[in-house]
């Protein structure tokens, strides 16, 4: 007769650990993301972003958080803090895209030491609305920053992606 020996404790390389933590984080910050705008939510504000005879300060009011952010947080799945931030992310991307071909746009009809100018603008006004936006937090310092933060960041996109249709018309 042998003697039975005692089965080995199989050890879990780290690697394979760090692989399924990856797995299981990565899922998690994908269900936190907020949903693609709808179509018609893009039309909605592009269309009134567009609207010329409204001033830029009455485009404002009119199309910011009116069309998307804030009936989004008047349905069920924007009434948490994470929710109400997903709302506004949702316009921020549809400002964001708006902002970025009204960039184009403008950067188009500029000479070379004005596309300069233009890249260094906004690469301040970016330093601007990433510290006064998270200054929420830091102010706050709890969930409730987590939408304002979001909001902030959308309001500061849109009023942005107004100025430079206003630069364009010079």
């Amino acid at each position: 007769m042998s003697a039975r020996v005692p089965p080995t404790r199989q050890r879990i390389p780290v690697r394979v650990l760090l692989a399924g933590l990856f797995i299981v984080v990565g899922s998690a910050i994908g269900w936190a993301q907020p949903p693609e705008p709808h179509a018609e939510a893009r039309a909605a504000i592009r269309a009134c972003a567009a609207n010329e005879s409204l001033s830029a300060r009455e485009r404002e009011r009119t199309c910011l958080f009116n069309l998307v952010a804030q009936p989004c947080t008047q349905r069920r799945e924007g009434w948490s803090n994470l929710g109400s931030a997903n709302c506004y992310r949702s316009e921020l991307r549809i400002w964001d895209d708006l902002l970025n071909e009204n960039f184009r746009a403008l950067r188009a009809t500029l000479d070379d030491d004005q596309k300069a100018k233009l890249r260094e603008m906004q690469l301040a006004w970016i330093s601007y609305r990433d510290t006064t936006c998270n200054f929420y937090y830091d102010k706050i310092r709890g969930s409730m920053a987590i939408p304002m933060i979001s909001a902030c960041l959308a309001r500061e996109t849109a009023r942005r992606a107004l100025l430079l249709t206003v630069f364009a018309q010079f």
